[in-house]
């Protein structure tokens, strides 16, 4: 496996475009639209949030219930959620609008939404941009940078990854786009994404890889704690690489795996690292579990605690945090039995031993952690297992960006 530059387009037969159709001021791209040549199997992960939006609703449909998919069309600026019955109708129309253009029946086309809540949708713009999408479809690197660019909100920089693989002999590619930066919590986040590959797989294999894979990428990332109505991760796979399909367990399958657990961790990393306001991205490992849940539980603590958050963001070793993170946490472990560690590019420190201050260097510990990325290793010394969450560090300019976000 290695990584390519490229985006949604990356894989055969996928094309893109991203357009500014007017939902949003000043002119920015505001819908994309990304579509297969040939009919793909799909997949979909959702918000666990009981307030789930229009286009959850329609698109978990469409996963569970459509022979297959071949196009999505996003929009930001509008969540379209809580908006009722006329909500869920434009999400119809949305998808019907696309089949028109496209000549496809209109249950096959997914549809996504991002950006405020409680907002009918404007669908008079929403239907001209499809019309100024489709006829701008493209399989470029470009094409893939435009889409990506539109279904930004707070974001401050798009998101893509895309690799290769070869599987049954033949080289297979798996690319993705998202977007994410506020109310990003455990459990899916106000964050979309979108993965395309060209591997033959089921549907049945997808959504398995899909949904076991989900629980170690994006359930393991967190900005502020809030989990919002709109979270959804698409997978399409239109089997142009021409590969056996992928039905069972196996050699292919984990190969296939191992590929979209990488676009997938990628995404959930730039997702964290482009928290709002954040100067860096936080990582979280925990080692010597005894369960893998217990090290998902302590590791997600920690990248939750808004007072460890803002020790980060004041590059303060502050780990009495980190542990009593971890003693809230809801697992049992032994406190007089954790080292923890903080590491960076520039280098390793071991902060606590068996619980105890090492009396450590503060000057080196404010240095690894006045980096872009870094990385916190609590290690419990139970078991085997291991566990990574992410997140960012709290700052001023979370409040600013949150505090005006409609006005």
């Amino acid at each position: 496996m290695k990584r390519i530059d490229g985006g949604v387009t990356a894989p055969q037969g996928f094309l893109a475009a991203g357009c500014a159709a007017g939902i949003k001021a000043e002119e920015k791209k505001d819908m994309a639209l990304v579509y297969s040549n040939v009919p793909c199997n799909g997949a979909g992960v959702f918000t666990t949030n009981v307030v789930k939006a229009a286009p959850v609703k329609w698109d978990k449909f469409v996963v569970e219930e459509a022979n297959y998919v071949q196009a999505v069309v996003i929009n930001s600026g509008v969540a379209n959620a809580c908006t009722g019955e006329e909500g869920y109708q434009y999400c119809v129309d949305m998808a019907q609008e696309v089949g028109i253009e496209l000549n496809l029946p209109t249950h096959t086309v997914l549809v996504a939404s991002t950006g405020v809540i409680g907002r009918q949708l404007p669908m008079d713009k929403i239907k001209e941009g499809i019309h100024t999408l489709v006829p701008m479809l493209g399989d470029t690197r470009e094409h893939a940078l435009q889409a990506a660019e539109a279904i930004m909100t707070t974001d401050t920089k798009s998101k893509e990854v895309a690799v290769e693989t070869e599987i049954d002999g033949k080289m297979v590619t798996v690319a993705g786009m998202c977007k994410g930066s506020g109310m990003i919590h455990p459990n899916m986040a106000t964050m979309l994404c979108f993965v395309t590959t060209d591997a033959a797989i089921s549907h049945k294999m997808l959504q398995k890889a899909l949904s076991e894979d989900v629980v170690d990428t994006f359930n393991m990332i967190s900005v502020d704690g809030d989990t919002s109505t709109n979270d959804s991760v698409l997978v399409l796979a239109n089997g142009l690489a021409e590969n056996s399909e992928i039905t069972e367990e196996g050699e292919d399958y984990n190969k296939f795996c191992e590929a979209l657990h990488e676009v997938m961790t990628e995404l959930s990393k730039k997702i964290a690292g482009d928290g709002e306001g954040c100067t860096c991205l936080f990582e979280v490992t925990v080692n010597g579990a005894e369960t893998k849940e217990q090290a998902r539980t302590l590791a997600k603590s920690i990248v939750c605690s808004n007072l460890t958050k803002a020790a980060i963001f004041g590059h303060d070793a502050n780990w009495g945090r980190i542990l009593c993170a971890m003693g809230y946490s809801g697992v049992q472990f032994d406190p007089e039995k954790v080292d923890i560690y903080f590491k960076s590019k520039a280098g390793n420190l071991k902060i606590v031993e068996n619980g105890v201050d090492t009396g450590y260097s503060e000057e080196k510990a404010t240095e690894i952690l006045s980096q872009e990325e870094v990385t916190a290793i609590a290690d419990i010394k139970m078991g085997t297992e291991t566990a990574t969450a992410w997140g960012c560090d709290l700052t001023y300019d979370y409040v600013k960006i949150n505090g005006d976000y409609r006005s």
